[in-house]
């Protein structure tokens, strides 16, 4: 009776847990939320990736997901700041 007891107090408490489970967890991709698989994202990525895209103004489809994807391609490829640059790389006077 104890065992029996124990399994449905310990089934209550992991249903009561799932919620904070990790796989219920948001999807994110580079900083966007996801609504499923992140799979409009990963489509905006790869076609700006493709294309070589620089510029967020031609993240400009129909999907909101896919241009998401777009803009984080476009922000990759932005050159580091003066302060993200290696001392040894930003010192133009070490050559001399």
């Amino acid at each position: 009776m104890i065992s029996i007891a124990s399994s449905a107090a310990f089934g209550v408490i992991v249903l009561l847990g799932l919620p904070s489970c990790p796989a219920w967890a948001q999807q994110t991709f580079e900083g966007y939320d996801c609504t499923a698989d992140c799979s409009g994202h990963q489509a905006g990525y790869d076609w700006a990736e493709r294309n070589g895209i620089s510029d967020a103004i031609d993240c400009d489809g129909n999907s909101q997901s896919f241009n998401e994807g777009c803009q984080a391609y476009v922000d990759e490829q932005r050159p580091a700041s003066d302060d993200e640059v290696p001392a040894d790389e930003g010192d133009e006077d070490s050559s001399e």
